[in-house]
């Protein structure tokens, strides 16, 4: 672990932001489907890496403590978000307030996709630091675009197969074990192809971290 000075504590405060601000952005607006290369997948697939790439670069410089902090203090906002979404939506709303099912369909669509959302974030993002921290010791701090993109790649598949699992199987009788994973895959190798594509951004993170120095080592 690295000391942490004034100016990268500065730093690790915006990543700290930065990893909050994504986690309820794709627990919020992540909820709109599209479709990529002709793959129907969530706009919040976009920012699932940025979350992976922070607790990498933070892992890196500070140590997997303060990787594992990040996750807690998120899990924390996860939950307090759940808590509070579901009693807004209950709450009676005013006459004069004619929003209540618009409300209830972008917010309360499906507590359980919710629940799904905050207990496979929980397990995967604390997998990801601790596969990376491990590598890190395996590979005497070298290499960190294996650790990178291998502690990424394992924690994203049990992400996605946790969430799926969750808020699908049994959902209908056509989510059957075969079914919920002909979705896992496809929605995986696009989080793989993301987490090959921020190797570079991962570099860049720990050389703005360090100030420039020892940014670039393979």
């Amino acid at each position: 672990m690295e000391k942490i000075n004034e100016k990268n504590l500065g730093k690790r405060d915006l990543l700290f932001a930065l990893f909050i601000a994504s986690m309820i952005i794709v627990n919020t607006l992540g909820s709109k489907i599209t479709t990529i290369l002709g793959v129907r997948v969530s706009v919040g697939i976009l920012l699932v890496p940025v979350l992976f790439l922070i607790t990498d670069i933070v892992g890196e410089v500070f140590g997997e403590k303060e990787a594992q902090h990040f996750v807690n203090m998120a899990t924390i906002m996860l939950v307090f978000m759940f808590c509070l979404s579901f009693l807004f939506i209950r709450m009676k709303p005013n006459q004069t307030w004619g929003m209540q099912k618009e409300y209830e369909l972008i917010f309360g669509s499906s507590m359980r996709m919710t629940a799904a959302s905050i207990i496979s974030f929980i397990i995967s993002q604390k997998l990801d630091v601790v596969l990376f921290s491990t590598w890190k010791k395996v590979t005497h701090g070298k290499y960190l675009w294996i650790r990178n993109n291998f502690s990424t790649i394992i924690s994203q598949f049990i992400d996605t197969t946790i969430f799926d699992f969750i808020a699908f199987y049994h959902l209908t009788e056509k989510y059957t074990v075969s079914f919920v994973f002909s979705l896992i895959i496809p929605y995986w190798l696009f989080k793989v192809a993301f987490a090959l594509l921020d190797t570079p951004f991962c570099y860049l993170g720990v050389r703005w971290m360090r100030g420039g120095e020892q940014a670039l080592q393979p």
